[in-house]
Formats: C-alpha cells, structure tokens, sequence
C-alpha cells in the first residue's frame, strides 16, 4: 500500500466534505445564512425552514455527491496506486468529518446525514439501499428526520457485517455510525422530552432575507 496516496485521498476528501454546502447556497440564492436561523445547523434541513425548497434540494444533493464522489473516485483510480475498498471506506469517513468539522467554515459544520448516506451508497450500493430504507421506514412512521437518521446509522454497519460480513472497511461505516448519533445527542434529549419537530409540521416564521437581497415571489396554487 502506497502510504502516501492514502494520505492524498484522505486529505482531498476531507477538504471536499469541508465545503458547507448550505451555506453556500444560500449565500448563491440570497439567502440567510442557515447557521443564524431554525436550530443553526448548516444542513439540507435547516436550509428548508427557510421555505426555499429547491435551496434545500440542492443542498441536500451536493452534501450526498461530496460523500459519494471521494468513494467513487478511490473505487476508480485507487487500484493503479495501491489503494482498494479499504482506502475508499476511509475516504469516506474523512468527507463525513469534513462536513462535521469543515476547515473552510471554522470547524463548525453539520450533521453530516447526506454525506454519510452518499458515503455508504458509494462504498455498498446495496447497503446504501438497506440503509435508506430503514430510514425511510421509521421516518414514515414517526416523522421524525433525526430519529430516522440515528437508526440508519445504526443498522448501517450492522447490515454490513451481517449481509457482507466483517470486513476493516466495517470500521469506517461504525466510526460513521456513532459520530452520527453522537452529532444528534440534542435532538436525543428532545426525542426524549417529547418536544422534537416532527417532519412536515408547519414551519414558523421564516428566517429574514439578507439586506440588499430581494428574492421573486412564488406563486400559490
């Protein structure tokens, strides 16, 4: 194993997972910035109590794509240096960091929910499928988005050992895991209150435009 190229995809998924992508589209789309408003979380859910859905779509879809893409490329180009499935597993946990602790955004980033499921989409499509799935599950049931992200980050490297057996790549999917449910330790504490936002729920107001900003108006229907 070539230690340097390890080092040279770890690092370069780190500092793709370290571009906060809601807050860079929102600053695109004259938005407020999603760290001021809703629980100050720069991720794909916060971005939508701000009421701009395709905001919060693409945000949602970038965070997932800078997980996925260092996987993919390790998977792609790993194998002419040294590198296979193990290497890519960590490239994805190195993303995942990255938008938990972003080097461009003082180290202060998200939950990471979109990169890690990018991440394991990438590293086992399969797997990525399970995953998704339990998450879709309990969120239909319970409509609560971070409690459907804490059982998916559970089951995902229980099916991974389960389904595909122990594998060193499996660490990567557990350090995700419980960097995840660790990431969610307030919305735990709501859960357990009864006080958690349920998803769907009427939102309050939204967050003010930024001045100088002066987005279209949509149109009911």
């Amino acid at each position: 194993m070539n230690l340097w190229a390890v080092a040279a995809a770890l690092v370069a998924s780190y500092l793709l997972g370290s571009l906060s992508f809601a807050v860079i589209v929102s600053r695109a789309m004259g938005l407020s910035d999603p760290r001021s408003y809703g629980s100050k979380n720069p991720g794909a859910t916060n971005v939508l109590r701000s009421g701009n859905k395709p905001a919060a779509l693409l945000t949602l879809a970038l965070d997932a794509l800078k997980g996925y893409v260092p996987v993919l490329a390790v998977l792609v180009f790993g194998p002419r240096f040294g590198l296979g499935e193990t290497t890519a597993a960590f490239a994805g946990l190195a993303a995942f960091v990255g938008h938990l602790w972003p080097v461009f955004f003082g180290f202060k980033g998200g939950k990471g929910v979109a990169t890690a499921a990018g991440a394991v989409m990438a590293i086992n499509p399969m797997l990525g499928v399970c995953t998704l799935a339990s998450f879709g599950v309990v969120l239909a049931f319970s409509r609560y988005v971070s409690l459907a992200s804490i059982v998916a980050a559970l089951f995902a490297p229980f099916y991974q050992a389960l389904i595909w057996g122990v594998e060193p790549g499996l660490l990567a999917l557990v350090a995700m895991g419980l960097l995840l449910v660790w990431r969610h330790e307030g919305n735990i504490r709501k859960l357990l209150a009864g006080t958690e936002n349920r998803f769907g729920a009427k939102p309050g107001p939204h967050p003010p435009t930024p001045a100088g900003h002066h987005p279209a108006k949509t149109r009911k229907g």
